[in-house]
């Protein structure tokens, strides 16, 4: 089958998606809310989902790991999650006001976090990260921050740079020139070059973000000495390290990847798994760091660092769907961390194996329940960081994700990394490999095939 008939087999399938698309676009601009969710020839409309399971409006159904932006570790609509937000409906949405679901979040989240001597709720990822660069530059009275190149951490204005191929080229109109000279792009997993990087700008340096392992660049894990030779320059030079864990929170392990990898950051952001379902971001930190926000304790003559949240941040929705869900996450943590990685294993070394047999060259990334298949070519042999990403065959890859779509109701977002939750079974890893191979032996992945 061929990439055109591959499209419009998916086409076939998904009429009622193909007709709302169109009329998206004369309501959004390109049809979207979210430039992600656009994949060729067109995105399908979901109107349900359930457990493991997200349902389109054509009444395909489809076993999902895109899972909510990776947000769903407990798969869709979860009952102990839908009951906390039916008992919150009954008692108001938005308070406006403090409320003690939020207090209760907080104190679970120290407990199982301790680097969060304090925290503050958002409504976003994109809010947390930008608050934790002002805290950052706050603290230390510097203004260059540090990131990974490839590195997401939403679609605020600082971090919005080297984040998409050609990485030094500006990441779109509207971003100010100028603000360019205060961020430094770092390539992932290469220490020596990072280091010579952050010494040339060490005396404006406020500090150092990164995500623990690259999400949204292709799922790719670090080298340990890699993120350690970070914190350790972080440390000797007096430079803030925020650690972007709105992926890895609750994912990698109950205390995240600084739990995983033994990090102790300056700042760290949250989100995703935290709200159960709901919007959120936190951002997190020592006491000394976070203190520059209060307005109570705030010295005279001191300028607070101001970081709200918004009018919808706190809000007691996604404080009891996040409630819910951390309180189950640490009353079955054994149970479900032990299955998710292991499900996880199974798929990477699964489909390594079907790759290798069929000669065709692919790099699995990934660790614990997180997994992406790369296909790699005279350009690429290994995976390390974003730009090999960026050069591998992503036409290939599409390819194969509108395959498990279509043909095996399998649904990845294209191009992007895969997520397990502690609803999905040893029998979805076996279908899910049982598919690859079915694809790989009717040729659609043969690489001369049309892109």
């Amino acid at each position: 089958m061929l990439n055109s008939e591959l499209g419009a087999s998916y086409e076939d399938k998904t009429q009622t998606s193909k007709r709302l698309f169109h009329k998206a676009t004369k309501v959004f601009a390109g049809g979207i809310n979210h430039n992600i969710r656009f994949f060729k020839p067109y995105p399908f409309f979901s109107k349900w989902a359930k457990g493991k399971n997200l349902c389109d409006v054509d009444d395909n159904e489809y076993t999902d790991y895109w899972m909510g932006h990776w947000s769903l570790i407990l798969g869709h609509s979860p009952r102990t999650v839908v009951n906390a937000l039916s008992q919150q409906l009954r008692n108001g949405t938005l308070y406006g006001t403090a409320n003690h679901i939020s207090l209760e979040l907080g104190e679970l989240i120290q407990k199982l976090m301790p680097g969060a001597e304090n925290l503050r709720f958002s409504s976003t990822g994109s809010e947390a990260t930008m608050y934790a660069v002002r805290l950052a530059r706050a603290k230390s009275n510097k203004r260059v921050i540090a990131k990974i190149i490839g590195g997401w951490h939403g679609f605020n204005t600082t971090l919005m740079q080297s984040v998409n191929y050609p990485f030094n080229k500006q990441e779109g109109a509207g971003l100010v020139a100028e603000e360019e000279q205060f961020v430094e792009s770092l390539p992932f997993n290469d220490l020596d070059s990072s280091i010579k990087i952050l010494e040339s700008a060490i005396d404006d340096l406020a500090g150092i973000i990164l995500e623990p392992i690259l999400g949204g660049a292709g799922c790719i894990t670090p080298d340990l000495g890699y993120i350690k030779g970070l914190q350790e320059f972080a440390q000797k030079n007096d430079i803030l390290l925020i650690l972007d864990e709105i992926v890895t929170g609750f994912r990698l392990s109950i205390g995240g990847a600084s739990q995983k990898y033994n990090l102790k950051p300056d700042l760290f952001t949250l989100g995703k798994i935290v709200g159960g379902g709901m919007p959120i971001g936190i951002v997190c930190g020592k006491k000394e760091v976070m203190s520059l926000a209060d307005p109570v304790l705030i010295k005279e003559n001191q300028a607070r660092c101001n970081i709200g949240g918004g009018t919808y941040s706190c809000n007691p929705m996604s404080m009891a769907a996040g409630l819910a869900t951390i309180n189950y996450l640490n009353k079955n943590m054994d149970e479900i961390y032990q299955k998710i990685n292991d499900l996880g294993a199974k798929a990477r070394a699964g489909l390594a194996k079907i790759f290798k047999e069929a000669k065709i060259d692919v790099q699995v990334t990934g660790e614990g329940s997180l997994f992406l298949t790369h296909f790699l070519n005279n350009k690429v042999r290994s995976i390390s960081n974003a730009a090999d990403v960026a050069m591998s065959d992503l036409g290939l890859l599409h390819r194969y994700h509108l395959g498990l779509i279509t043909l095996h109701q399998i649904f990845f977002l294209p191009l992007k990394m895969g997520a397990i939750s502690s609803v999905h079974t040893e029998g979805d890893i076996t279908h899910l490999l049982e598919a690859t191979r079915l694809l790989v032996n009717s040729g659609i992945l043969s690489s001369e095939k049309d892109s």
